[in-house]
């Protein structure tokens, strides 16, 4: 190139004309623009190039041309225009005719395809998406407003597919392939990744990409959105900021994410915090955090450290407050363990369709750690531990909402005793299809008065539910 920068060919270009294939006819290539001159933003998204035996082609010698050392060191617009040029000399070689759409697409798929996620790159830009499914090349899938819907996506074939998997596993890290066909990672954005790999998916390789705000989402948002009542809201930021210990109970994509990253916002910035997931994807505001992620076992079997491992291992490192990503196993044990010696404010979500199911499913998993206690002795443990749990659903008219906020209340006899300070309830439905409800208030004593009185609270609580 005739800017001295690195040639992003195999070749470098020259301002001396060269021949090409076409009868003799001698062509110029355009010179190169002045870095700093040529910022192109960012293409459109473009829809999918027909598959054709020429596009084919085209693809393989502009890939055979290239410089991987250069590519790397070039900004994506800049290789952009590097790369619609190489384009379109090699179809006016090849006498292909690719008009000036083809080329941008063509263009922009390779760029994607060298330095993002192929054509998984235009879904990761659209902030309408929540969640992308791949299911096999042919086949992907998206969230939209809590819909699902078909996107004309496509991969080249499986190869293609299972190249973008193990360069997501790789940028984290791990790997997925034959011998270890399943995956848990991140993306840079703090997106969560799910791969399975063939032969455990049988119609190819499959991606599951859980996308997150790049803005955080606060209470204010939330209410906006018609998750909770302000009342809601001010309740559980009450309950953060008393440091009460949490469990935020849902379904798979109710929201259960953001509503705990929603309620660290309230956690005093003076506070150490420990968080352990098995895939980043807490956004807390906090200065002082310390961020865990569990470590699966590699192609021997060895070394994996798993969510027990590392709770064990954050209470030695004096942390004021635990926050556990999701509870599924074992480690449950641990965590009421870690709410009971004085790390009050924890937090930690689980699987559950309701908070009465909540709290047997963290029974469930007690036991699961083989300790030998009674099932009496674990709900004792449990309401000494737990506070408060919120339960987030994703309902049919695709709106996450707040469905219950219930108290542990004590237990009578060997039945644990719960109280629902809130609890929608779904009144009808709009011409639009969005449902309607209006939330159930108790204004029974709370178990954690004296907790309120401490931090000067108490009348705050008592307003909002009287606001309710």
């Amino acid at each position: 190139m005739s800017d001295g920068s690195l040639p992003v060919f195999g070749r470098r270009r020259t301002e001396t004309p060269e021949p090409t294939n076409a009868g003799g006819v001698v062509r110029t290539p355009a010179p190169s623009p002045a870095p700093g001159l040529a910022q192109v933003s960012a293409p459109p998204a473009a829809g999918p190039i027909a598959v054709r035996a020429e596009i084919t082609e085209l693809r393989n010698l502009c890939l055979a041309r290239m410089d991987a050392t250069a590519v790397a060191s070039l900004h994506p617009d800049r290789l952009l225009i590097e790369v619609e040029r190489l384009i379109a000399d090699l179809a006016t070689e090849k006498r292909m005719q690719l008009n000036g759409r083809e080329q941008r697409s063509l263009a922009t798929e390779l760029v994607d395809d060298m330095l993002g996620l192929g054509p998984l790159e235009p879904l990761l830009l659209d902030e309408s998406i929540n969640d992308i499914m791949v299911n096999g090349p042919d086949h992907t899938f998206v969230e939209r407003g809590g819909k699902l819907v078909q996107v004309p996506v496509r991969f080249r074939d499986w190869t293609h597919l299972t190249n973008i998997c193990q360069r997501i596993a790789a940028s984290v890290g791990r790997r997925v392939d034959e011998a270890s066909p399943m995956c848990d990672a991140r993306l840079k954005d703090g997106s969560r990744v799910n791969i399975i790999l063939p032969p455990l998916s049988i119609d190819g390789p499959a991606i599951s990409i859980r996308k997150f705000s790049k803005k955080p989402i606060d209470f204010e948002k939330l209410i906006q959105f018609g998750a909770m009542t302000p009342p809601i809201a001010r309740v559980l930021e009450i309950a953060a900021r008393t440091r009460l210990n949490i469990i935020v109970s849902g379904g798979t994509g109710s929201g259960k994410t953001t509503m705990m990253n929603a309620l660290s916002r309230f956690i005093d910035p003076a506070e150490r915090i420990v968080t352990i997931e098995d895939a980043a994807e807490l956004q807390l505001q906090q200065p002082h955090v310390v961020r865990l992620e569990t470590r699966p076992p590699s192609l021997e079997g060895k070394g994996e450290v798993t969510a027990r491992d590392l709770v064990r291992n954050a209470l030695r490192m004096r942390p004021d407050r635990v926050i556990i990503g999701e509870t599924r196993g074992a480690e449950a044990f641990d965590m009421l363990q870690a709410m009971n010696t004085g790390h009050d404010g924890s937090m930690s979500t689980i699987h559950a369709n309701n908070t009465r199911d909540a709290l047997a499913r963290i029974e469930n998993m007690v036991q699961m750690s083989s300790m030998g206690l009674t099932s009496r002795a674990i709900k004792m443990q449990l309401c000494s531990a737990v506070n408060l749990i919120v339960q987030v659903e994703r309902q049919r008219d695709g709106g996450r909402r707040v469905t219950q906020v219930t108290e542990i209340a004590g237990m009578e006899g060997e039945t644990t005793l719960m109280n629902d300070i809130f609890k929608l309830e779904i009144t009808g439905e709009t011409a639009n299809g969005r449902l309607t409800g209006r939330y159930e208030v108790s204004r029974i004593r709370s178990t954690f008065q004296e907790r309120l009185q401490y931090y000067g609270l108490d009348r705050a609580w008592m307003n909002a539910l009287d606001e309710a």
